[in-house]
């Protein structure tokens, strides 16, 4: 997309952002918390076919790269159902030498 063309698609969103504030009642914080909507249902409506891609068309041609998506639901640090953590009951104290005086 070119620079005027992201311009005038900029302008309608602010402009359908503005409208949807307007069919909110006009509530206190303005037209911003709207525009994330507004791009949505203006991409959405001026491009439908864009959601409906069979498996084979979204699938790149033979030699191009694919595109990989890191898994952003792994948190590092953590286990599943608590494998390495000690309950208080199962918790051992351990004791811990003082350093010699000088």
């Amino acid at each position: 997309m070119d620079a005027k063309a992201f311009a005038d698609f900029e302008r309608r969103v602010a402009e359908k952002a503005h409208s949807i504030w307007e069919e909110a009642g006009c509530p206190e914080g303005g037209e911003q918390p709207y525009v994330d909507r507004a791009r949505a249902l203006l991409e959405i409506s001026e491009n439908p076919e864009a959601g409906r891609l069979t498996i084979a068309q979204s699938i790149p041609p033979r030699g191009e790269p694919l595109l990989a998506v890191e898994n952003q639901g792994e948190m590092p640090g953590l286990t599943d159902q608590g494998d390495d953590q000690l309950f208080p009951e199962e918790q051992q104290s351990v004791e811990v030498p003082l350093p010699p005086k000088d």
